[in-house]
């Protein structure tokens, strides 16, 4: 499904960077000031990786490494899933999905064009949400009212109509005519 929106439609041109030097406090520190999640790792001005509030928290924090003796070139992430600037933000967001990822950086000719979040695409195309509910893991779910309906309706991720009775093909989220045609 394609939506028309490409990823330079959507991204951040100027995503907040730091030194692969800097502390992982100060890393914390400018990802709370600017309210981001992500912050792009640069040396020289030159792209080295990312590192995410996630990693920070996994990576560090949950392992009991201390976060004020450490530098983010030790935990930022080098190899990168990335995306570019002409591509439709729903191959975006199905990259995304996929490798369980919130920020993709966008590479245009070998260098960093800017970084794409999840809210980002979300701002621009909401009907897109469906494709992420999948993913989500509903803790305690059957206290939860969503656990106990029941409900075949979504968007379709063939043709991007919305269907009352879809069905799960090959992974995919499909409404009876775009599952015929997979069959």
């Amino acid at each position: 499904m394609k939506t028309g929106y490409k990823v330079y439609d959507c991204m951040t041109t100027k995503p907040i960077s730091v030194s692969s030097e800097a502390s992982l406090e100060e890393c914390a520190k400018v990802m709370a000031k600017n309210h981001v999640g992500a912050l792009v790792i640069k040396d020289n001005h030159e792209s080295k990786g990312l590192i995410t509030e996630q990693d920070i928290v996994r990576d560090v924090i949950a392992k009991g490494i201390n976060p004020l003796t450490k530098k983010v070139k030790d935990f930022m992430a080098t190899k990168l899933i990335t995306i570019k600037p002409d591509d439709d933000i729903y191959d975006a967001l199905i990259k995304m999905k996929d490798s369980n990822i919130r920020h993709l950086p966008v590479i245009d000719n070998g260098k960093m064009a800017g970084l794409l979040t999840l809210k980002d695409i979300l701002k621009i195309e909401p009907s897109l949400f469906e494709l992420l509910v999948e993913k989500f893991e509903l803790r305690e779910a059957s206290r939860k009212p969503v656990d106990r309906i029941i409900s075949n309706e979504a968007i379709c991720q063939g043709c991007g109509a919305y269907s009352e009775e879809i069905t799960k093909v090959k992974g995919a989220l499909l409404c009876e005519k775009c599952a015929a045609e997979q069959a």
